[in-house]
């Protein structure tokens, strides 16, 4: 009788340790998915930054051009202003 005590309880362990061990790897899986979700999102925030570096770039060269245009403006005021209203050219 000893002998099916300690079988029952054997067994129960064993039941109890195998659904520790599901449990633990339901999460594993579910880690896996939240690991390549955030591997997207920084391949996204990557692509993001490049493309944000981009348009700086494009805004410098914007300002400059918009600077020449202001200097280039201020010489054809100046050149109407000196004489007289007429054209210089």
């Amino acid at each position: 009788m000893v002998k099916w005590i300690v079988i029952a309880v054997v067994v129960l362990a064993l039941i109890v340790l195998v659904a520790s061990v599901l449990s633990v790897l339901g999460r594993l899986s579910g880690l896996e998915r939240a690991g390549r979700k955030l591997e997207r999102r920084q391949q996204e925030a990557t692509k993001l930054q490049q493309g944000a570096v981009v348009l700086e770039q494009s805004v410098a060269e914007l300002q400059q051009r918009a600077e020449l245009m202001q200097s280039q403006l201020a010489v054809i005021k100046a050149g109407r202003g000196a004489s007289d209203g007429k054209h210089s050219l």
